[in-house]
């Protein structure tokens, strides 16, 4: 099972935990996660042993975003691989953790087809797990990789829409290094911006009911110094309509064939504002994202969450991994029923540019999405599923 341990409060210096790391114990090996469900309150992490409680903490978000959950999926294969459990079993559960972020399944696939081929091979067990975690670590690295080069494209597509910089971005749910074995996605891109002395505000909103914006963006804004403003995710439209809006960057949890872009619930409402406004709509993610599998948004599956995270209010402090439902503040009446689908869809017409680690897709068809996939340095794995990195 997974246990935390306390590491500081926030604001300790200069302190930096990673979102995921591998361990080596005498005991035996560790994935240890930064528990986001904590921030900003507290710096803790969660040592997970054994992969019921890595899915455990995908499914409370203790990790999450969609590129860390393709790290954490390979490095949970991984982990039960080296701790001798039934990885075929791994396999299934981790997948299944959270149905929307196609990266999950993909990091699982990769390191499960290193293993299945060392074995195939005929290799010891010992070799088969070290197999499986090289190829954890290589989904890691080239993540990290991925991460600079879509802050490089973004930052010269902002160039590009926006001459003159001064940029006021508006953003939503969370997309930086807490999402990333790098520094993130979307909001990479506003880092770059602001190291670049481009950026002259960073909307940030909320993103009711987890506030991942308000709790975990402006955590890493504040860290990194640059000039942000948290409004309620209601309050965009009047930002637009007073032309405070240059730029809205968002992230994505998977992206259909068609160009359909799944993120966090709200995404969708802030694409329809940008259109009406004429302001760029632009969504930052990795190829490993793009799900050529998926026909059209239509098709992608939504996570739907439990309604207690609309009608109760629980503090950072305690939530955590593992916190029991129903434990927080109730805001609605007793009985209250909630709708609390995790992600929305974006239509591609309202898309203008989709920027990855292999270019920037303007305008958004799905003949330019397949072209990019193919010519990137993603291919398809050994086995034929998924898609892996040359």
């Amino acid at each position: 099972m997974g246990d935390q341990y306390e590491v500081s409060e926030v604001g300790a210096g200069t302190l930096t935990i990673p979102s995921l790391r591998w361990e080596e114990l005498p005991e035996g090996p560790v994935v240890v996660l930064l528990d986001q469900t904590r921030l900003p309150a507290e710096e803790v992490e969660l040592v997970c042993t054994d992969v019921p409680a890595l899915v455990e903490a995908i499914r409370s978000l203790a990790v999450r975003g969609a590129p860390l959950l393709g790290i954490a999926g390979a490095y949970g294969v991984a982990l039960a691989a080296a701790r001798g459990f039934d990885v075929e079993e791994a396999v299934e559960v981790l997948a299944q953790a959270r149905p929307t972020a196609v990266n999950l399944g993909y990091g699982v696939r990769r390191a499960a087809d290193a293993y299945r081929a060392a074995v195939a091979d005929g290799v010891g067990m010992p070799e088969a797990a070290a197999a499986a975690l090289a190829e954890a670590r290589a989904v890691h690295a080239e993540d990290i990789a991925a991460s600079a080069r879509m802050a490089e494209h973004g930052l010269a597509l902002l160039g590009e829409l926006l001459p003159g910089g001064g940029h006021r971005i508006l953003t939503h749910c969370n997309t930086g290094a807490l999402v990333s074995g790098g520094e993130g996605t979307a909001l990479a891109v506003a880092l770059a911006a602001h190291r670049a002395g481009e950026l002259r505000r960073l909307w940030v909103d909320e993103t009711r009911p987890l506030l991942q914006g308000a709790r975990l963006t402006a955590y890493e804004a504040a860290r990194a110094g640059m000039a942000y403003t948290v409004l309620s995710d209601g309050a965009a439209g009047s930002l637009f309509a007073g032309g405070e809006v240059d730029a809205v960057l968002i992230g994505a949890d998977r992206i259909a064939a068609d160009g359909s872009v799944a993120n966090k619930v709200g995404s969708y409402p802030l694409a329809v504002l940008a259109q009406y406004h004429r302001v760029p709509f632009v969504v930052v993610a990795p190829t490993s994202t793009v799900d050529l599998e998926t026909e059209e948004g239509a098709d992608i599956e939504v996570e739907q969450r439990p309604g207690q995270e609309v009608t109760e209010f629980s503090l950072p402090s305690v939530q955590g991994a593992g916190a029991v439902p129903g434990g927080g503040v109730s805001v609605a009446p007793l009985g209250a029923q909630a709708y609390n689908p995790a992600f929305d869809v974006t239509p591609p017409a309202l898309v203008t540019a989709i920027v990855t680690e292999a270019g920037v897709i303007s305008p958004v068809t799905r003949d330019r999405l397949a072209e990019v996939c193919s010519t990137s340095r993603w291919s398809k794995s050994r086995s034929g599923n998924g898609m892996m990195a040359e």
